[in-house]
């Protein structure tokens, strides 16, 4: 990533900071473009990229669409093979993931799919 540190990109590292949970990139750019109409959804793009080329945020697939996070490790979903619901779960021990992965584990995704509690009755 260049290095310079420009007003926009202040404004970009300021700003991802401010998110507690997962958002998408369209959502940034409209959190930053209130601020600062100059700034491009490329430039948005690029930058999410570079955070998480550079292991700084964390990317993950839902729903068909890449979701960001500065915080979270892992984004799991349980999906209903009847009723087709899709349930957010978190998985608090990842130790047998530990035991299978030779190196660092960054972050992960996990779809399960399965009959939901409803669909069961």
């Amino acid at each position: 990533m260049n290095h310079r540190n420009t007003k926009q990109k202040q404004l970009l590292q300021q700003e991802i900071t401010s998110f507690n949970s997962f958002f998408t990139a369209e959502e940034f750019f409209s959190k930053i473009h209130r601020k600062d109409s100059s700034v491009g959804i490329a430039t948005i793009y690029r930058y999410l990229k570079n955070l998480t080329n550079e292991q700084k945020i964390h990317s993950f697939n839902c729903n068909r669409r890449t979701i960001y996070s500065n915080n979270s490790k892992n984004h799991c979903h349980f999906h209903c093979e009847e009723c087709h619901t899709v349930t957010h779960i978190t998985i608090k021990n990842i130790d047998s993931l530990h035991q299978n992965i030779k190196g660092k584990m960054c972050h992960f995704q996990i779809d399960i799919n399965g009959i939901c509690e409803e669909c069961e009755k």
